[in-house]
């Protein structure tokens, strides 16, 4: 009888685990798009070089994210999503974020 439950319970235990474990990861490369689009959001607003701004970003984001750089009425918005991926039929999510910083003015 013992062997029968356990039989059930080990996979459910497992599965469990694995969904715990994408949604930290999930998490993880939520702060990691967040912290992007804030560091390159700063860069573009200071004047950094386009290509420079987007390298700051990747550089910060998870593996395989996009970065969109735009200016938005006297403030730039860098966006940054990525998908991150689940494990075997585990789902995955689209992640993204934004920040806008105003431009500053050369004194």
């Amino acid at each position: 009888m013992v062997t029968a439950e356990l039989a059930v319970a080990i996979p459910s235990v497992v599965l469990v685990l694995a969904l715990c474990l994408v949604a930290v990861k999930a998490a993880v490369d939520q702060i990691r798009c967040v912290d992007a689009a804030r560091v390159a959001s700063r860069a573009a607003a200071r004047g950094d070089d386009p290509a420079r701004v987007r390298a700051l970003a990747l550089d910060s984001a998870p593996t395989g994210a996009h970065v969109q750089v735009e200016g938005a009425g006297g403030g730039v918005r860098v966006t940054v999503s990525a998908r991150t991926g689940g494990w075997g039929a585990l789902p995955g999510w689209e992640l993204s974020a934004s920040a806008v910083t105003p431009v500053e003015s050369a004194s």
